[in-house]
């Protein structure tokens, strides 16, 4: 295998690395210093069963992926010990080193993997802490988690699977009962490893999903560190993908719905703003009837729908998802049905997501025309005709959808069909099409 390998130009000492460079453009790395599956440099060696050697990262991606055959001998593994073959790495290190004048940097010698036992040691000792109120030794503990983490997915992974997530939930429970200030540093280093760690398990989500914890990350929804609010927002969605009585909960905390607002409105990055959203229609779709009509007021009075219309003119496909599926919910209710009439773009932007995002797009937009059609309002029937919203939805029936969607988008054509004499630009033929008169 031949790879090029290319020196940055640095001062006077830049010009001639770079020139002896040019004398030689192509350096051969041996064949066995290459790992079988990416051929790229080894970093970290291991050797199987079969006696062929691979780069960990790369053979245990190949593992995890359910293969349990060698990918060079295909012959069946009968373990999946990873053996490291430090002879090798030591040639390649050897090889690095005598080529370093042609930019080559030495391989760094690989840090041993952790394993469950010294995972548990470490959560053992973070509980212990957090109950005699140890904040320091608990933000030792807590960075050398997140230290392993940053090493490998595979420590990452390891780190997951024992638990840590309930251990770091219990912790961040613990110290919310103090006041943010004495252990902010904690709160936020617990938070920022929690975006990872999901799932969580049944008692992790119980004391992250408690009423101390949740106001505890609305007060940094309030602040102003920006890493911080991107955590906390994260970590609320993440919850209530595993609880959603959560909603509940964060209904009941005074400021939250300004919080989260203006996330939206002055987005932090796409990750925090998708989160925003998914809190936002948790807390709309998923609360009691009384906490449901209040917090849908606070957000209307606020000019969501009216933000959520402006995102939906130019955003990626994930956010217009959430987006669409915010609209949708609020559309359940009068107030925002009236809000997406009142708002010149509504009907043009919802037609136009029909068939062009995605099939979740697709839904949520029929489902929105469908509410806002229905109930005898002609002038957003209409409408819907001009912008050739009857030739979008018959494609999506013709093409095939969920039996919720084909459901509204039949009585759609339907209800379209009595005003199709009415829009001067419809055209007529398309009914031609139809296997039966709506």
């Amino acid at each position: 295998m031949i790879f090029s390998w290319r020196r940055r130009k640095e001062g006077g000492a830049g010009k001639k690395k770079l020139s002896r460079l040019n004398s030689c453009k192509e350096l051969k790395i041996p064949s066995h210093f290459l790992c079988p599956i990416s051929l790229d440099l080894m970093k970290d060696p291991v050797t199987l069963c079969t006696g062929i050697s691979y780069d960990r990262e790369n053979i245990e991606k190949w593992i995890e992926a359910g293969n349990s055959m060698c990918p060079v001998t295909n012959q069946p593994l009968r373990n999946f010990d990873l053996i490291p073959n430090h002879a090798i790495r030591k040639m390649i290190q050897d090889w690095c080193v005598d080529n370093k004048n042609y930019g080559i940097e030495r391989v760094p010698t690989p840090r041993i993997p952790i394993d469950s036992s010294q995972v548990s040691e470490i959560c053992s000792r973070l509980m212990v802490e957090a109950q005699q109120g140890n904040e320091n030794k608990c933000m030792e503990l807590v960075g050398r988690v997140r230290i392993l983490a940053k090493e490998s997915e595979r420590n990452k992974k390891c780190i997951v699977e024992c638990g840590t997530g309930s251990v770091f939930a219990a912790c961040f429970e613990m110290f919310s009962n103090v006041s943010v200030g004495i252990c902010e540093e904690l709160l936020k280093d617990l938070l920022s490893a929690l975006t990872w760690m999901f799932p969580i398990g049944e008692e992790g989500t119980s004391k992250l999903g408690s009423s101390t914890s949740l106001r505890c990350m609305a007060r940094f929804l309030k602040g102003e560190d920006l890493s911080a609010k991107q955590n906390a927002v994260i970590v609320m969605k993440e919850l209530l993908s595993y609880d959603q009585s959560c909603a509940n909960v964060l209904t009941e905390i005074q400021d939250l719905a300004e919080s989260l607002f203006q996330m939206v409105k002055v987005p932090i990055c796409p990750s925090a703003t998708k989160a925003s959203l998914k809190v936002i229609y948790c807390m709309v779709s998923y609360t009691s009837s009384e906490n449901n009509n209040k917090i849908v007021a606070k957000f209307v009075n606020m000019g969501l729908v009216s933000l959520v219309l402006e995102i939906l003119v130019d955003c990626e496909k994930s956010i217009t998802e959430k987006a669409l599926a915010v609209l949708d919910s609020f559309c359940n209710f009068q107030e925002g049905k009236q809000k997406a009439y009142e708002h010149g773009l509504t009907m043009a932007l919802i037609a136009k997501k029909v068939m062009r995002v995605s099939e979740m797009a697709t839904e949520c937009s029929i489902s929105i025309l469908w509410k806002l059609c229905k109930g005898g309002n002609e002038n957003s029937v209409i409408e819907a005709l001009e912008l050739g919203a009857f030739q979008k939805i018959l494609v999506v029936l013709q093409v095939g959808c969920g039996e919720k969607t084909k459901e509204k988008a039949t009585e759609l054509l339907k209800l379209m069909n009595l005003y199709k004499d009415r829009v001067d630009c419809f055209d007529g033929s398309t009914f031609k099409y139809l296997k039966k008169s709506y």
